[in-house]
């Protein structure tokens, strides 16, 4: 092995070599916070508009949180609506209008930031059998339990399956009669839609009230306790 001729050239092009392979990382987070706080031209609105500005969502206009979700989960969402296999109103003509490098580095951007504090009222009277619903299911009508696919404490198995508690009840709602009507089939299998059939709206509605006012953690808990 020779060795370096000119030990400070080695250096800078190691340096230059680095800065090369950090700028296209640095430049997709810009990006991605650029278009969550402003937008990317009048067809892609700021997502902080909707989501709110720490991606907390807004459970009073029924728009989920997206801090904290898996990059991959937001990223196929995203797609799916650009591909019509979910449909929104209002997200379907913002996604085709995304390149699939601003719907990575928006989803990245997101699944970065940290999950919001939320603060939660008393349980909903009407949510106990919401709670059935989440934890057990009602096999009487074939429904499984919520947290078989989402995962203990419905915290979510990622990609295909996204944490449900703490959404908001409207948007969980939605989702389901989304399912059911056929408006959303992105599903793995068809399995929501197959889950969604089977459901009441008496009982979209409560499991919808139950997961939105269980806190994270506690459900994995209490079913850690019951088993």
């Amino acid at each position: 092995m020779t060795a370096p001729r000119n030990p400070k050239r080695i250096v800078a092009l190691a340096s230059g070599l680095a800065l090369a392979a950090y700028l296209p990382t640095a430049l997709a987070a810009a990006s991605a916070a650029n278009i969550a706080t402003h937008g990317a031209g009048s067809a892609v609105p700021a997502c902080m508009s909707c989501h709110g500005a720490a991606g907390e969502g807004n459970a009073a206009a029924g728009f989920p949180r997206l801090a904290g979700l898996p990059a991959a989960y937001i990223a196929a969402q995203l797609r799916a609506f650009a591909q019509g296999t979910r449909s929104n109103s209002l997200m379907s003509p913002i996604a085709k209008a995304m390149s699939d490098a601003q719907i990575i580095a928006v989803a990245n951007y997101y699944a970065k930031l940290p999950k919001p504090v939320q603060t939660y009222g008393p349980m909903p009277a009407a949510a106990a059998l919401g709670e059935r619903l989440a934890e057990r299911g009602d096999w009487s009508t074939g429904i499984p339990s919520c947290f078989r696919c989402h995962g203990p404490g419905g915290m979510g198995v990622s990609p295909d399956f996204p944490p449900i508690v703490g959404q908001p009840a409207s948007y969980i709602e939605s989702q389901i009669k989304a399912w059911k009507d056929g408006s959303r089939h992105n599903d793995p299998m068809g399995l929501m839609h197959t889950v969604a059939l089977r459901m009441s709206d008496a009982a979209t509605q409560s499991v919808a009230a139950w997961l939105a006012a269980e806190k994270p953690g506690e459900a994995a808990r209490s079913d850690k306790a019951t088993h």
